[in-house]
């Protein structure tokens, strides 16, 4: 926060945080941080946005309002399709190698398919 100017002609300053009415001097040069601040809570805002990302029920920082458990609900989903199709894949590799393990489940398998 800045300091307020109570009188330019008498050099007389105020600093707000502080409570205090203090001479200016001409060998101390004055800047304020409040650009800074403002960049800074932004980054603060930022870090705690990918913090939050970790977590699927939390909401984002760019998100729509009320979408926080939109990634928990589409982890589960992708998931459970995941899941299927793995143990799809699992099943046909035990399935074909249990028919090709056994020659009479091989003959079986020839005729259904229309050979000799």
């Amino acid at each position: 926060m800045g300091y307020v100017r109570i009188s330019p002609e008498l050099g007389l300053l105020f600093d707000p945080l502080k409570g205090v009415v203090a001479e200016q001097r001409e060998d101390v040069v004055l800047y304020t941080f409040d650009p800074v601040m403002d960049r800074i809570d932004r980054l603060d805002a930022i870090a705690d946005d990918l913090v939050n990302q970790l977590v699927p029920d939390n909401e984002l920082l760019e998100s729509y309002k009320n979408r926080g458990k939109t990634s928990l609900i589409g982890g589960l989903y992708t998931n459970i399709w995941v899941g299927f199709i793995i143990g799809l894949v699992i099943s046909f590799v035990v399935l074909i190698g249990m028919v090709f393990s056994d020659p009479a489940k091989l003959e079986m398998l020839r005729k259904a398919m229309g050979g000799a």
